[in-house]
C-alpha cells in the first residue's frame, strides 16, 4: 500500500517540464504531453463527479490546467513554421473553451458528457502539433518520442472511460474506447521495445510500464463491477498515475537522445 501511494504520487507531482522548450525532440515531448493533459484534466474531471481519491484528483486537475496553459505558449513561441504556429492558435481558442468548463464551475455529472466531447477537440489539435513537430524534425527517434508520449495519453484515457463507463455514460462506447486504446497500447510497448535506438535503459524502464500495465489492466477487465466498487475506480485512477509516470520518464528519455 505505501508503494501505491508513493508511486501515484510521484506521478501526480512529478510532470513538471522546463520552462522553455529546449530543442525540437523537446518540442515533440511537449507536444505530446498535451494531448495527454487533455485526457488526465477530464479524468480528474470525472473523479471528482464521482469522489474518487479526491485530493489528488483536484491535484492532478489544477496542476494539469496549468502545465498545458504554460506549454501551450511554449509550443506556440517554438514553432519553426507558420502551419505549426496556426495549429497552436486554433488550440488556445479550443482551450479557452476547455479550460472555463473546467475551472469556472464545480465539476457536476450534467457536464461529463460535454467535457468527453469538447477534450476531443483539444486532443485532435494536439495530436496534429505533435505530427507536426516529429516531421519538423526529420530524425527517426522523434518518431519514437511521438510514440512514447502517446502512450501517457492512452493510459489516461483508459481511464477516463472506465470512469465514465462507471458513470453510465455512454458504457458500450466507453467500453470500445477502452478496448481500442488498448490494443494500441500494447502494440506501441512492443514498437518501443524492438526499437534499435532503445538504449538499455529505456528498455529497463519498459519493464517496469510492462509491471505497471499488468495492475492497470488487471483493473480495466473489471469494468462491469466499477460502479457497485469505489475500490475499483481507485485502483484504476491510482495505476493509470503509475503507469503515466513511467512512461514519462521514458518519453524524456527518447526526447534526450542524440540519435
Amino acid at each position: 500500500m505505501k508503494r501505491r501511494i508513493f508511486i501515484a504520487s510521484a506521478a501526480v507531482f512529478g510532470l513538471a517540464a522546463h520552462s522553455q522548450v529546449a530543442d525540437i525532440n523537446d518540442a515533440v515531448n511537449k507536444a505530446g504531453r498535451q494531448r495527454m493533459l487533455s485526457q488526465r484534466m477530464s479524468k480528474a474531471y470525472l473523479a471528482l463527479v464521482e469522489n474518487v481519491e479526491a485530493g489528488a484528483a483536484r491535484q492532478v486537475l489544477d496542476r494539469s490546467v496549468a502545465q498545458f496553459d504554460r506549454q501551450l505558449a511554449e509550443l506556440k513561441a517554438f514553432a519553426p513554421a507558420a502551419d505549426i504556429r496556426d495549429t497552436y492558435v486554433k488550440l488556445e481558442g479550443a482551450w479557452s473553451d476547455f479550460k472555463g468548463v473546467l475551472i469556472g464551475r464545480a465539476p457536476s455529472k450534467d457536464q461529463v458528457a460535454n467535457v468527453i466531447q469538447m477534450d476531443a477537440a483539444i486532443l485532435a489539435l494536439s495530436n496534429q502539433g505533435t505530427l507536426q513537430y516529429e516531421r519538423a524534425s526529420g530524425k527517426s527517434v522523434a518518431r519514437l518520442v511521438n510514440i512514447a508520449g502517446r502512450q501517457r495519453m492512452l493510459s489516461q484515457r483508459m481511464a477516463k472511460f472506465y470512469l465514465a463507463s462507471a458513470m453510465q455514460v455512454d458504457p458500450k462506447g466507453s467500453a470500445a474506447e477502452i478496448g481500442k486504446a488498448r490494443t494500441e497500447f500494447l502494440a506501441a510497448i512492443d514498437t518501443l521495445r524492438n526499437a534499435p535506438e532503445s538504449t538499455q535503459k529505456i528498455r529497463d524502464e519498459l519493464a517496469l510500464a510492462d509491471a505497471q500495465w499488468v495492475f492497470f489492466d488487471q483493473g480495466l477487465h473489471k469494468l462491469d463491477g466499477a460502479r457497485q466498487s469505489p475500490k475499483l475506480l481507485s485502483d484504476v485512477f491510482v495505476a493509470s498515475e503509475n503507469l503515466l509516470s513511467v512512461m514519462d520518464r521514458i518519453t524524456g528519455l527518447y526526447s534526450g537522445s542524440n540519435v
